[in-house]
């Protein structure tokens, strides 16, 4: 589990969700499944988006160590990865 991509859901998933419905909306579907649906895949590619951003960003980093092995669960002893 990653912590960063947790914190970056909450950047990444207004942004989805506003992209798409926006994209909904300039493409002339006014009804509320359209902008429901168009909401809810965005909320939905919001996670994914988010780890992918985190696991480029901790790439980039040279004093990060991505190819360390950890477990599902951080150890809160340590610093933030």
């Amino acid at each position: 589990m990653d912590r960063l991509s947790l914190y970056l859901t909450l950047a990444t998933g207004p942004v989805t969700v506003g992209g798409l419905v926006i994209t909904v909306l300039a493409l002339g579907y006014y009804t509320w499944p359209a902008i429901g649906g168009a909401a809810v895949v965005g909320a939905l590619a919001a996670w994914p988006l988010a780890y992918l951003i985190s696991r480029r960003v901790k790439r980039k980093d040279p004093n990060f160590d991505h190819t360390r092995e950890g477990g599902l669960i951080p150890d809160p002893s340590q610093p933030e990865v």
